[in-house]
């Protein structure tokens, strides 16, 4: 029986923000590939999305008494979630040999198993 995977994608932002056009047309094409070779393999991909910028995130925090809630990203760092795909799927290798396809220079995907 399949295990569920969520495939996280970490890039920089700036990055994709200042992408031309081609650039991200390149880009979204090698995301539309990279579901046609895992649909190919036996990897079925359940749900996913590109997320917005981190700069409209919100971050709750428990400090302990309390409860903070801030506006931005949880850290800051050039790295930021991205994306993300759930995936099912016996062979965690060859997805994670599929999920090199669609990382930038530069860019890092986690891929864990969902508990």
């Amino acid at each position: 029986m399949p295990q569920t995977w969520v495939v996280l994608l970490h890039g920089d932002e700036k990055a994709w923000e200042t992408a031309d056009e081609a650039t991200r047309a390149a880009a979204y094409a090698d995301h539309d590939a990279f579901s046609a070779a895992c649909a190919e393999r036996g990897h079925t991909i359940v749900g996913g999305h590109e997320l917005a910028s981190s700069s409209r995130a919100v971050v709750v925090r428990n400090d302990a008494d309390e409860f903070t809630v801030t506006d931005g990203p949880y850290t800051e760092t050039v790295e930021q979630l991205g994306g993300y795909y759930v995936v099912e799927t016996d062979d965690v290798q060859d997805l994670a040999r599929l999920v090199q396809t669609v990382l930038w220079p530069g860019d890092v995907a986690e891929i864990r198993p969902v508990a």
